[in-house]
């Protein structure tokens, strides 16, 4: 019997890390400190009887408040995205605080530090997203950094601010003497190149010919190549939104020879095929994302290696661009896909759709989807504290009604985006309470949070590790 609690969720049956319980969670402090156990003298008691009870999903991939790869800023604040973020059942993300030409490190992170400060209605974290290592003060700048609690890095092998070998590998040693993980947009840009320009001069412009413009093999290359460089420096990766069959096979084969390599995918690739680009006019430019999407036997693939574990995750990628001049049409009314910031929103959708697929239709089941969405990119990314019901965890817990079911609108999303990608598409299992640390942020609809109450999340050690054989 535990006393003295501000609140108890009662009846609900709990995901918790080592299994489902039927039973009580106590909250005290913005913490968990009971569950399962009968709880008396309770300030507040909620029922969830019939519910699921989750933790809050930990979105570690999402383009907030910051300049795309493609030169372009995107169409979320801290405040549209962190609000869109919780209506969808995820409290907790790590966004990109993305370094410009010839900016300090230092102030890179300062910079985007004030501004999800100034909006964040969740708890977050950063990757640091390295464009330019000739700047003064690079290496201690990022060493620092990364001792401060940031311990994620971007980096990319495409689009204009793509790194060389001798780069990435020199980031590499960083990461390893100071304790990062880097994550890699892993696309070959020069075979990439060829393609566009192919198509460009062949006249094949229109947003359907985006998907053959990056060729499945320009990420198989680079996915290989990246995991043989983490194989080399001993330096644990996390190999973004994979998207193809062959992709999922390479980082098969370099774990199975014990490279330190993990790996995600996304909702957009699970779930759509390159056929959504396929529509009217420059209607398919919506729905345009790097990679793009591919085919059903990819979707398979990709499925069979998050249920094996060769994926270690599913992110939302979110990178929302508004459908008129300031966003996707920003080149005028008639860009070539070459023209068209690529992306997609996904930071409120991707826990119901994953829900629907996953423990409404039982791909997997909710201890399943619980791992992929919340445990594992808490545990991956070291954030203390976060992704798991269980004593002395922070109380961001979602209660999801299974029986609900949803049809989504054109434009019934909470970012400032103007546009659903999953308009029409039926999903059953809804987040109707979603609460941060013990605090209702979200109730039957009603988005209750406000800034000031989110909280930057200190990252002192990460669960990815190098092997200890470095070359």
């Amino acid at each position: 019997m535990v006393d003295g609690i501000d609140l108890v969720i009662q009846d609900g049956q709990v995901v918790t890390p080592h299994g489902v319980v039927h039973g009580d969670v106590a909250i005290s402090n913005g913490k968990v400190v009971s569950l399962g156990a009968p709880v008396a003298g309770a300030k507040a008691r909620i029922s969830a009887k019939g519910k699921w009870v989750m933790p809050g999903g930990v979105d570690p991939h999402a383009h907030i408040e910051q300049m795309s790869g493609m030169g372009q800023w995107n169409a979320d604040t801290f405040e549209t995205a962190t609000k869109s973020a919780a209506m969808g059942g995820t409290t907790s993300v790590i966004s990109f605080a993305a370094q410009a030409n010839g900016q300090l490190l230092s102030e890179t992170v300062a910079d985007y530090a004030a501004r999800a400060s100034r909006g964040a209605m969740i708890d977050y974290a950063f990757h640091i997203t390295l464009t330019d290592t000739d700047v003064a003060g690079f290496d201690g700048d990022l060493a620092a950094l990364i001792s401060a609690g940031h311990r994620s890095l971007k980096v990319f092998t495409t689009y204009n601010i793509q790194l060389s070998d001798a780069q990435l590998l020199r980031i590499f040693q960083s990461a390893r003497q100071s304790g990062a993980l880097v994550c890699v947009h892993a696309e070959n840009d020069a075979i990439i190149a060829k393609a566009r320009e192919d198509l460009i001069n062949a006249g094949h412009v229109t947003p359907r010919d985006h998907a053959r413009s990056r060729p499945r093999m320009a990420e198989t290359e680079a996915v290989e190549r990246i995991c043989r460089f983490a194989e080399y420096a001993d330096q644990p990766v996390m190999l973004f939104h994979i998207s193809t069959r062959e992709g999922a096979a390479a980082i098969k084969a370099a774990q199975a020879r014990g490279a330190p390599v993990w790996a995600e995918t996304c909702p957009h690739y699970l779930f759509m095929t390159e056929d959504v680009l396929d529509k009217p006019g420059l209607e398919g430019a919506k729905w345009m994302c790097s990679p793009p999407q591919r085919t059903e036997q990819d979707q398979e693939a990709l499925w069979t290696a998050l249920l094996n574990g060769t994926l270690s995750l599913i992110s939302s990628d979110h990178a929302p661009y508004r459908f008129d001049d300031t966003g996707k049409l920003s080149a005028g009314r008639n860009p070539g896909f070459h023209q068209i910031a690529n992306g997609l929103p996904g930071l409120e959708t991707r826990l119901p759709l994953l829900f629907n697929a996953m423990v409404t239709e039982g791909r997997g089941g909710p201890e399943a989807f619980v791992e992929l969405t919340s445990h594992a990119p808490a545990r991956i990314y070291g954030l203390p504290h976060k992704g798991a019901i269980a004593e002395g965890m922070d109380a961001d817990i979602v209660i999801w009604d299974p029986g609900k079911t949803v049809t989504y609108g054109a434009d019934d999303l909470h970012d400032n985006v103007g546009y659903n990608p999953w308009e029409g598409y039926q999903v059953t299992g809804w987040p109707e309470r979603v609460m941060l640390r013990g605090r209702t942020i979200v109730e039957n609809g009603e988005f209750l949070g406000e800034p000031g109450h989110s909280m930057w999340i200190d990252r002192p050690k990460l669960a990815t590790k190098p092997r200890g054989h470095a070359s």
